[in-house]
């Protein structure tokens, strides 16, 4: 059976030996044993690997992804945990589009200073507030 070393799980999973250490320390992974003082492990950690980093970008924390194990390591994924995920990417991607919007008005906007611009100081409030502001209204006009 083969076996890879710490630093080649490291190199193709692209993140540090420490990363790899800490998820081992965490449940996430196992290692197969050792080979003087560096860890092995078997190559289907990669795939696994794989999974946490696709866990982790989608906002999920450590301790939902190890749920997400089955106690024998192979994945079990709770869909309606997926689905409820989804639904708040979803509303964090709403959110985000309208600041893009107020942002690339404010920048193009024709008021004399920012402080005068009606969008950048509802984007000031929405900060202070932690509330996303309304789209901006668009005025007709020439394309």
């Amino acid at each position: 059976m083969t076996v890879l070393d710490i630093g080649e799980v490291a190199r193709r999973a692209g993140v540090p030996a420490s990363t790899l250490r800490y998820y081992e320390e965490k449940g996430l992974i196992t290692s197969s044993g050792r080979r003087g003082l560096r860890r092995q492990y078997d190559p289907g950690v990669l795939e696994r690997l794989a999974l946490i980093a696709l866990g982790r970008t989608a906002g999920f924390s450590l301790d939902e992804i190890a749920r997400m194990f089955a106690p024998d390591g192979r994945p079990d994924i709770d869909r309606r945990m997926l689905a409820a995920k989804a639904e708040e990417l979803e509303a964090r991607m709403r959110e985000l589009a309208v600041l893009r919007d107020s942002l690339r008005h404010a920048a193009a906007c024709p008021a004399p200073s920012h402080m005068e611009c009606a969008t950048f100081r509802g984007l000031l409030r929405a900060a202070a507030t932690g509330v996303v502001p309304a789209p901006p209204k668009r005025t007709p006009g020439p394309r």
